[in-house]
């Protein structure tokens, strides 16, 4: 298999365009944008992953099973991703009305005085 060659001089572009993002990603960290901080993080985090992917790792000069490949491990990403967000997001949807199952929302239930009736009292013997 034969592959590209590639410049010294792409490699410190690419480089450089890294370095340059990531003082982006910083800058969009310090500012206040609101809800916009997150989309322009995300936004730049794409832009720097495409980069590597393309030139680092080579997918740019391979054949296309290879960009079918590479592909497949972003939908699979994508479905791993969708489906935590779905969890997290619906946790307080089933019985939203008992507050005992929200821990996030009031804090951890306390136990009862003299502790929890199913516990096992080991201290005392068993005559």
């Amino acid at each position: 298999m034969s592959s590209a060659t590639i410049s010294k001089k792409s490699y410190l572009l690419v480089w450089a365009a890294l370095m340059v993002l990531l003082g982006a990603t910083w800058g969009v960290a310090e500012l206040n944008l609101g809800a916009a901080n997150t989309i322009l993080a995300l936004i730049i985090a794409v832009i720097k992953m495409g980069l590597v992917i393309f030139f680092f790792m080579h997918v740019r000069y391979n054949n296309r099973l290879t960009w079918i490949f590479a592909g497949a491990g972003f939908v699979w990403f994508w479905i791993m991703v969708s489906l935590t967000m779905t969890d997290y997001l619906t946790r307080g949807w089933l019985r939203a009305q008992d507050a005992s199952i929200s821990y996030w929302q009031e804090g951890a239930p306390t136990p009862p005085p003299g502790g929890n009736p199913g516990d096992v009292n080991t201290t005392k013997s068993n005559r």
